[in-house]
């Protein structure tokens, strides 16, 4: 099974601060910037899972903007995240917008029981990998610093903090931001991409020293690597490309790394075995896990909780939202699933739809335009046409025709049908419920079933058909009479 990657084994304890304070004026949006959604999860939710994924036990998101609306999200985002101990996802709140600093200091009160190494990530940064994250680990102990950030190089570095460093050692000495920068200093082509790990005694010794001495009267972060390189210590640096570590401020960056994140995930898959026909076409969310030798077909979405067992055939244009789909499944072109579960050997499909609480038992077969809805199908039955299934229990070889209807709603509450092992249920018929129908037993064709059908019985409401010979000749004359 194709799944995330599981959490490495760490001595030194790990702890986050996500910054996700901001407005992000830039989304033009009332929509806080950090909740729009990339591949249906927050974006903001992206670094906090990584750094859980990477070891952190506790994770403290700084917010401000919208901060009912993002904590909540937040939450409900993370709600199927594990962490083996510590607890988890905090929230603090960061009233006024005083810089980077100021934001992590916000933080405090969560950590102030925590000794250890500290993860500082931005919530709009959503495509840092925990492989970057690992190196960060990796280079702050080798170079034994309090400080380690990740650099990267992008074209055109303009508005990013510049990394300089000693002409000599080589070392990082400091971060100076745009703003404050020289000619010379703008001429570096190495930026600071705002992700840290550090010290947790060092952190707070070092913040209560920053001041608000540049170009935007803030409180900077990056006076930390300073404050290092003073205490003989310089910074650790991990270099990342820029469309890893780049941060995103509108809905065209958006895209950008939706498409990125969409080809990281799709080849993730390709790698443990599926296959997917055209990669660029479909959209796979991070949460859902696929076996080996399943096929996606072009333009389908897989959504949430997700999970696609060995040999499955997942057609063009399907939806499938937070369902199981078992072995062997054939899901043929555009069909959707909600919170469904379908059987080994099933075939669902084309044009079908399965509603929250369907389970199709193994070998089902449901057909074209054919919805269900908290409905239970036993193994081997079909319902291959045009039929609605809502609120039923159908057993085991049941067969059920063209243009059924399972009445389940007298306008007031909702009412179960009920179709023993075997049973025939010719077509275009209706079964009005509360209403069971026994073992074996046989429904005639159009017939509306208001009442229990015993077992291998033969069950008809049909009105008596009447035939007038001669009739269209007849009615023919009168007009002409007429």
């Amino acid at each position: 099974m194709s799944t995330s990657p599981q959490q490495p084994q760490q001595t030194t304890p790990l702890a986050a601060i996500v910054l996700c304070a901001g407005q992000g004026t830039r989304m033009k949006s009332a929509l806080p910037k950090i909740l729009h959604p990339l591949l249906g999860r927050p974006m903001g939710s992206y670094p906090l899972t990584r750094a859980l994924e990477t070891g952190a036990t506790r994770a403290v998101a700084v917010t401000g903007h919208g901060a009912e609306q993002v904590e909540r999200a937040l939450t409900d985002a993370l709600a199927n995240r594990v962490v083996d101990s510590g607890d988890g996802l905090r929230f603090v709140r960061q009233e006024q917008q005083l810089g980077t600093a100021h934001a992590v200091l916000c933080a405090q009160p969560a950590l102030a029981d925590f000794t250890g190494d500290i993860f500082i990530l931005y919530g709009d940064v959503p495509l840092v990998s925990a492989q970057t994250l690992r190196a960060l680990i990796d280079a702050k102990a080798a170079a034994q610093s309090p400080v380690a950030l990740v650099t990267t190089r992008p074209s055109d570095p303009t508005g990013y903090g510049r990394i300089v460093r000693d002409a000599v050692s080589g070392a990082m000495t400091r971060i100076v931001e745009h703003k404050d920068a020289t000619e010379d200093e703008l001429g570096i082509g190495e930026i600071n991409a705002g992700l840290y790990l550090v010290s947790s005694d060092f952190l707070w010794r070092s913040l209560g020293r920053v001041d608000r001495r540049n170009a935007q009267n803030e409180l900077y972060l990056t006076d930390l690597i300073q404050l290092a390189f003073e205490q003989s210590t310089p910074a650790a640096t991990v270099r990342a490309e820029f469309e890893e570590v780049g941060g995103v401020n509108d809905r065209v960056e958006l895209t950008r790394a939706t498409t990125t994140l969409q080809r990281r995930i799709n080849e993730r898959h390709q790698r443990a075995g599926v296959t997917i026909e055209l990669p660029d076409t479909v959209l796979i969310d991070e949460s859902v896990e696929l076996a080996a030798d399943v096929t996606i077909g072009p333009n389908v979405r897989l959504v949430g909780g997700t999970r696609i067992e060995r040999g499955a055939h997942i057609g063009q244009g399907c939806v499938i939202v937070d369902s199981i789909v078992g072995e062997a499944v054939e899901v043929k072109p555009y069909s959707v699933f909600e919170e469904a579960i379908v059987g080994e050997a099933a075939i669902v499909g084309p044009f079908a739809r399965l509603r929250p609480g369907t389970e199709l038992g193994a070998k089902v077969h449901i057909g074209n335009f054919v919805e269900t809805k908290k409905a239970r199908v036993g193994v081997g039955s079909k319902a291959n046409h045009l039929s609605y299934l809502g609120d039923c229990d159908i057993g085991a070889g049941v067969n059920v025709g063209a243009g059924t209807i399972t009445c389940n709603y007298d306008g007031v509450n909702k009412h179960r049908t009920v179709l023993g092992d075997g049973v025939f249920v010719g077509s275009d018929s209706q079964f009005v419920a509360p209403v069971t129908v026994g073992n074996g037993a046989y429904i005639g064709a159009g017939s509306t079933i208001t009442e229990d059908v015993p077992e291998e019985s033969l069950a008809l409401s049909r009105g008596r058909q009447i035939v007038k010979e001669g009739y269209r000749s007849k009615r023919q004359n009168q007009k002409k009479r007429g």
